[in-house]
């Protein structure tokens, strides 16, 4: 299932945190994907942290409990790379909180494995204008230029992101250590890591950094598999998921075939696409992931009730039909359809379980206001939900994980 921490109700880890894991592990869940857990930005975009290694204060459970000086000391010696600058820039408090997230996050994460559940973290590609990393790094980074996103189906204008653009050049000399030390604190929280704007490893839009729009922007190349690769020769398999969703050229497949990881579909594209689609469902593959929808997306109830066309629900209906599934409720029989996928993995957003609608939405690309505010209602997530999920996932012949 796909939620995020301050989805919970109260927003922080603690005793939600590790009722939401017994509830997943009732509904024979396997999974807990969340959104980056980093300091986010004034609008509360948790794509935009201040820091692409610390972890959010303002999601402990216990902000005030006691750390030590040699515990502090210890947490800085081990997180070196980072921790100082850091340190540097949020305040004298700023590693004791660290020591703090640490012990809770190990503990939630701990807890969720005795019971079966992983954990999926979020890795966005860039760091935000003026982040801890940005201001640590600066030559790292390419002047002139920020990112952004081609026009597409969000916004006519493209996405005008402002984070910097990396210097690769500058990165490769370094023999990309920043992204291996990155690759290594995304290990340390999580079991799987969502890459996010994956294709930006091949070519990303660089947009020149006095302009309003995405409009102007041009495709800049990326590293390639080389990032890759040189933290696996230092840590090891990475366990990744690839987010290749926007703009996918036969290069972006090949990185992501090279590198052995799996892809991403989703169900909301399924009806509205070509049946050559990679969405299509019966073209989804086994080494890929399959969502009703994103963090990006409406609910799947929004979407079948506001978005869908005639001719999607027609589409879909006939998948269902053909599928066998038989639902009194058109969100659970999307979900189920998702389920019915030859993906090897499928994640659900806790939204489209409970079939709210677009008031449910986490966010909406190419906005800044009005996000990242959905938060779950206590008890809504209750047993029969939970017996549901597992009913479901049974019939579609999932799984769970392996402990």
């Amino acid at each position: 299932m796909l939620l995020h921490v301050t989805s919970l109700p109260g927003g922080r880890l603690g005793s939600k945190a590790y009722a939401f894991v017994d509830w997943l592990a009732a509904a024979g869940q396997s999974w807990w994907q969340m959104l980056p857990v980093g300091p986010p930005d004034i609008h509360g975009s948790p794509y935009a942290a201040r820091s692409a290694f610390a972890g959010w204060n303002g999601l402990l459970a216990d902000p005030d409990a006691p750390v030590s000086g040699t515990q502090i000391d210890a947490f800085a010696r081990e997180h070196a790379f980072w921790a100082n600058d850091w340190a540097d820039y949020a305040g004298p408090s700023a590693i004791a909180d660290q020591v703090r997230f640490q012990r809770e996050w190990t503990a939630l994460r701990t807890y969720a494995r005795e019971r079966g559940v992983r954990l999926v973290g979020d890795l966005p590609i860039f760091v935000a204008p003026g982040s801890a990393d940005h201001l640590a790094h600066p030559d790292l980074f390419t002047a002139g230029v920020v990112a952004g996103c081609p026009p597409d189906a969000f916004s006519e204008t493209g996405q005008h992101w402002g984070n910097p653009v990396y210097d690769w050049p500058a990165l490769r000399r370094t023999g990309y250590r920043w992204w291996i030390e990155r690759f290594r604190r995304m290990a340390e929280l999580f079991d799987v890591v969502r890459v996010d704007h994956f294709r930006g490893f091949t070519a990303a839009w660089h947009v020149p950094a006095g302009d309003a729009t995405a409009m102007n922007g041009h495709w800049h190349r990326g590293p390639g598999a080389a990032v890759f690769r040189a933290a696996e020769r230092e840590l090891g398999p990475l366990g990744l998921i690839a987010e290749d969703l926007g703009v996918i050229t036969h290069g972006v497949k090949r990185l992501r075939d090279g590198l052995g990881l799996p892809g991403i579909v989703i169900l909301q594209y399924a009806f509205s696409s070509n049946p050559k689609s990679p969405y299509w469902l019966s073209n989804h593959v086994e080494n890929s992931v399959v969502y009703t929808g994103t963090h990006d997306h409406a609910p799947i109830a929004a979407f079948w009730d506001e978005e869908a066309t005639p001719r999607e629900r027609a589409r879909a209906e006939a998948q269902m039909a053909a599928a066998g599934i038989d639902d009194p409720e058109p969100h659970w029989r999307l979900i189920r359809l998702a389920l019915s996928s030859r993906a090897r993995t499928a994640i659900i957003p806790a939204q489209d379980v409970l079939g709210l609608g677009s008031e449910a939405r986490m966010n909406l690309p190419a906005t800044e206001n009005g996000n990242w505010t959905w938060r779950l209602e206590e008890g809504a997530l209750d047993g029969a939900l939970a017996k549901r999920s597992k009913a479901a996932a049974a019939v579609a012949t999932r799984r769970p994980a392996v402990a």
